[in-house]
């Protein structure tokens, strides 16, 4: 299972999800989105980073996430 680690009015993680959506298409792929601000740890953690793809613990991508980098962080 992925988390996907955002805030709102945040561009690059708009561009995320929709990265995410094209991939789905093609792959099943599931997701959860969590806002940051809701979360004191979880923002302090990563308001510098966001977006941040985090799978199992494990940090996959962060910031500009675009499709080819989704694949290959995936193994896809």
């Amino acid at each position: 299972m992925l988390t996907l680690y955002t805030r709102p009015n945040c561009p690059l993680c708009d561009e995320a999800k929709l990265m995410l959506h094209l991939v789905q298409e093609d792959f099943p792929l599931e997701y959860t989105e969590v806002n940051i601000e809701d979360d004191d740890a979880v923002h302090e953690k990563y308001m510098l980073m966001i977006p941040v793809l985090e799978q199992e613990g494990n940090i996959l991508l962060y910031g500009n996430i675009g499709y080819a980098e989704l694949l290959e962080a995936l193994e896809l």
